[in-house]
């Protein structure tokens, strides 16, 4: 009977241990809000052209807890100021869910492209190393794209710049790889991306659906840029900053959320 008593507490003891260590884990990944919805804090502006931390024309704006990028004071020509509000901390394993929407008209002179275009770049070299006129970052980038009403304009897309990434084992070869999984949103809809950074693995999600995943991202050795970056040999790229583009379309933002691993 002592035996039998004994090894049901230890029982209970384990299961109760397991219990509190899940429950711990779970408070421990827990979301936490990374925009306040009040103001620009723990966020930094860089547009090609101008100084680290200067916001040209109001770009990046907080109104009605709504994160806006607008360009009503870039004038007749958008010339090329593309730019990015970083988020003030390096990251490496995490959990990002973002909801967005296009609005409104591309800037005038942006380039055809442009059009409801934009982006969530990451692992991104710091909004201190950039050069004052460089126009986007080392990084990976979570490609945002809006439906024009009637063509295929897919959301979610890998764009590589000075980076490589692999999908079933093999480099990309182009600039961007289309997800696997094709959805694209028209109008002023609001739409939630996810995009999920563990051990090397990179998912991406569109409303609660994955449609990308690649692993072992690089850096590009024969970039003139990212080959500044490698140490040692080591192309490595398992970390960096989290920004969101301002690529000529206005777009908003809102409920930008984190859990890290």
């Amino acid at each position: 009977m002592k035996i039998n008593l004994l090894f049901v507490l230890s029982i209970v003891i384990l299961f109760s241990c397991n219990e509190t260590e899940e429950k711990t884990i779970v408070q421990e990944l827990s979301w936490s809000k990374i925009f306040n919805e009040k103001n620009l804090d723990g966020w930094l502006p860089k547009i090609a052209g101008h100084e680290l931390g200067e916001n040209f024309g109001k770009t990046f704006i907080v109104e009605d807890g709504i994160l806006k990028i607008r360009y009503d004071a870039y004038g007749d020509d958008f010339d090329d100021r593309f730019g990015a509000l970083f988020f003030n901390k390096k990251l490496s394993d995490y959990r990002l869910k973002i909801e967005y929407r296009f609005v409104g008209e591309t800037a005038p002179g942006a380039p055809e492209w442009g059009y409801r275009d934009s982006g969530i770049q990451f692992h991104s070299q710091s909004p201190q190393s950039l050069k004052v006129d460089q126009a986007f970052p080392v990084c990976l980038e979570y490609n945002l794209h809006g439906g024009n009403g009637t063509e295929d304009r897919p959301v979610g897309a890998i764009c590589a710049n000075g980076t490589f990434i692999e999908i079933n084992g093999k480099k990309n070869e182009n600039y961007c790889t289309p997800p696997v999984l094709a959805q694209t949103f028209h109008g002023d809809q609001w739409v939630t991306m996810e995009l999920d950074v563990k051990d090397g693995k990179v998912s991406h999600f569109v409303n609660g659906k994955e449609i990308l995943s690649y692993e072992n991202p690089s850096l590009n050795p024969e970039h003139d840029i990212a080959k500044t970056f490698i140490q040692n040999g080591d192309s490595t790229l398992n970390s960096g900053y989290v920004s969101l583009q301002s690529n000529s379309h206005p777009i908003d933002f809102r409920k930008i959320e984190l859990m890290e691993y």
